[in-house]
Parts: C-alpha cells; sequence; structure tokens
C-alpha cells in the first residue's frame, strides 16, 4: 500500500536532507574515485532506500508509485551514481520477484534485498539483444533435474556486487517473447562470471559489467513466474522502472535549473548580472517549463498505476519527455554557465554527461516512441 500524505511528506524530506548534506558535497570525489563510500552506502540501507519498492511484510518500506517518484525528485537533485547504488534494488533487479515470484521465493531473498544485504541486478541486455529485447540468445534447456543456463549479458548495472541475478533466458525455439523466461540466478552459482566494470562517459560510482553464464545449472524452483514469460515479466518490470527512471530526469532538471539561475543572478558581464538578458532569460524559462511538464507527467503516470491502470503507454511517454528534457536542461546550463560550465568547478559538465545514458537504458528513446505508438494502435486512439 501507498505511503499516507503524511509519511510520504517525512519521508521525502528526510530525503531531501540526507541528499543535500551528505551526498552532495561529496559528489566530486565518488566521480573522481568511481566509488561511493560505504559508509555513505550503509546510511542508505538504515534509511530504507534499498527497500523502498519492497513489501512491508519483507522488511520494505512499501512504497507507492507515487511516493517511489517522490523519493526520486529529490535523489536527482543529486549525482546519479548514487541513486544507482540501489536503483537496481528497487527497480528492475527486484520487481520482477515482487510482481511474479512464489510465496518461497519471495521469504528468500526479499528481506536481505530490502536491508541491502542482498543487492540485485536485472540481465536482459546482451551483445545481439538490447533493444530487441525478445530476441535474447541466453539459453536454458531442462536436463531433467535442473535448468542448464548459458549466454552472456552485457552492460548489467550493478553487477560487481550483485548477489543475485534476474535472467532472461530461451527455454524453446519460439521466436519472439514468447520463447523467454526468466531466472533467479544466485551469484555463487557455478558458472556465474562477472567482468571488469566498463569505463563510461559518466555517472561514475555507477558501475556496469558483463555477465557469462556456462553451464549453469539452475534449480527448477527458480524459474520466475511460468515458462515463456519472461518477456511478460520484463515488460512489466520496465513500466515502474521507467517512471522511477522519469523522475530522477525531473530532479536533475530541477538541479540544473536552481543553479543556472543562481548563476545567472551573481556572474555580471557587460556591467550587468546575466539574468537581464533577455536571451538567458528565454533559456531559463524553456527549461522550468520543460522540467514542469514533465514533473506533472511523472506525477500523473505513477498515480494512475497505483489506481490500478495499465501505464505502458503513459510510462513510456514519461520516460521519452524526461530524459530528452534534462538533455536538453543540461545542454543549455552549459551554456548559460559558458566556460565555466565546461570546467569541473561546478559540476556542470559532470551532469551533462550523467544525464546522457537516460535517452539509453531501461529502453532507448526510440524503443519508447515505437511502444508508444503501438499502445495507441491497440487502443484506437
Amino acid at each position: 500500500m501507498p505511503l499516507d500524505i503524511e509519511t510520504r511528506a517525512e519521508f521525502v524530506a528526510q530525503v531531501r536532507r540526507f541528499a543535500e548534506t551528505r551526498l552532495r558535497p561529496i559528489e566530486a570525489k565518488v566521480a573522481e574515485d568511481d566509488a561511493i563510500p560505504e559508509d555513505v552506502v550503509a546510511e542508505m540501507k538504515t534509511l530504507g532506500l534499498y527497500g523502498l519498492s519492497i513489501p512491508e511484510e519483507y522488511g520494505g518500506l512499501g512504497c507507492g508509485m507515487e511516493d517511489e517518484v517522490c523519493v526520486g525528485f529529490e535523489l536527482g537533485r543529486v549525482s546519479p551514481a548514487f541513486r544507482s547504488a540501489f536503483g537496481t534494488n528497487v527497480g528492475i533487479g527486484s520487481q520482477g520477484l515482487v510482481m511474479f515470484g512464489t510465496p518461497e521465493q519471495k521469504a528468500k531473498f526479499l528481506p536481505g534485498i530490502a536491508s541491502g544485504e542482498i543487492v540485485t541486478s536485472f540481465a536482459l541486455t546482451e551483445p545481439e539483444a538490447g533493444s530487441d529485447s525478445a530476441a535474447v540468445r541466453s539459453n536454458a534447456r531442462w536436463d531433467g533435474q535442473s535448468w542448464v543456463l548459458n549466454g552472456a549479458k552485457r552492460y548489467i548495472t550493478n553487477a560487481n556486487k550483485a548477489q543475485l541475478f534476474t535472467v532472461m533466458a530461451r527455454t524453446n525455439e519460439k521466436k519472439g517473447g514468447g520463447g523467454v523466461s526468466a531466472f533467479l540466478v544466485s551469484r555463487d552459482l557455478a558458472g556465474v562470471s562477472v567482468g571488469k566494470p566498463e569505463k563510461k562517459m559518466g555517472q561514475q560510482g555507477a558501475h556496469i559489467c558483463d555477465v557469462n553464464f556456462d553451464d549453469v545449472r539452475v534449480p527448477a524452483n527458480m524459474m520466475l513466474g511460468q515458462e515463456g514469460e519472461g518477456f511478460k515479466v520484463a515488460m512489466q518490470v520496465l513500466d515502474r522502472g521507467r517512471l522511477h527512471i522519469s523522475s530522477v530526469c525531473v530532479g536533475v532538471a530541477e538541479r540544473l535549473i536552481a543553479d543556472c539561475v543562481a548563476y545567472a543572478g551573481e556572474r555580471k558581464q557587460f556591467g550587468q548580472a546575466l539574468a537581464s538578458f533577455q536571451l538567458i532569460q528565454q533559456m531559463l524559462a524553456d527549461s522550468r517549463t520543460e522540467a514542469y511538464a514533465a514533473r506533472c507527467m511523472v506525477l500523473d503516470a505513477a498515480r494512475r498505476r497505483d489506481a490500478g491502470e495499465n501505464v505502458t503507454m503513459l510510462a513510456s511517454c514519461a520516460k521519452l519527455f524526461a530524459s530528452e528534457m534534462v538533455g536538453r536542461v543540461a545542454d543549455r546550463a552549459v551554456q548559460v554557465f559558458g566556460g565555466a560550465g565546461y570546467t569541473s568547478d561546478h559540476g556542470i559538465e559532470r551532469l551533462y554527461r550523467d544525464v546522457r545514458i537516460f535517452r539509453i537504458y531501461e529502453g532507448t528513446s526510440e524503443i519508447q516512441r515505437t511502444i508508444i505508438a503501438r499502445e495507441m494502435m491497440k487502443a484506437g486512439a
């Protein structure tokens, strides 16, 4: 059940204080070290961030979608790498288990996921299957005793820290998503190996790695949902994940706008503050308008999801608009700051790089457009 309004307001305020006082001051160090300090991760666990979306009966906070995006708005105001530390536990790495898991699977894993003792990852993308998620080549065959899993996954968030993977693999030769099943695969199973973290454009401190499965024996009771439901699991998980990412995009945009307003009010050119120039005002106004529109979209879709509506199209609309919007806002921010925005002094160039991935992961902008159009055709409107 979603949090009541008063509880949500108190928790969001707590997250805001944590982000402002604990996280923002160490952003540059995290980027330089490519690591989040362990004591900060411990504080995130104590705050309950790893268990935002995990039901209360398993030790989580049991947040609804609106609760979660309100938290996302606040966490977006600091480096996105911080949110990524627990993002898979809250979203794509846990929600398949929450929605499709058996009582035994939930009892085994969810308490540890909620506490942060277990870090989860979502293993869908492959060298030849990313946007075309129904084309996975990883396969699992039944040998009479267990599923034997083979395949390679790419760009898997938090894989280097994960103890549990939700893995999509083909269990029959049926083409498309109907031949794909989902599995819960423990890191300690023989044949599971994780590559080194990739060097990335942005979001230093958050890591992605390749994961390989070589004759990994997965017990029959670790299939998630029914055989052939893997694509269904993935799509429902991504609905929630896309709204979560959208809220973070809004938070980053609002942080950039606030920084631009402050800088434009202080920085002087031609004897007057930058904020007095109409072209600067136009950039600020456009950014504020777009960020406000994205916030409204995210909140509306989140409330509809909490009410039980199918929000596949709306989640894609929000993800498409918010991720593209924050890219434009970041670009304007560099322009407002000028040379200072191109250097590392204010963190603007770092956020400019950080937000680029939002248009790619959990479904590229092109895929979001495809989903939106497909859902429109199905609905006839």
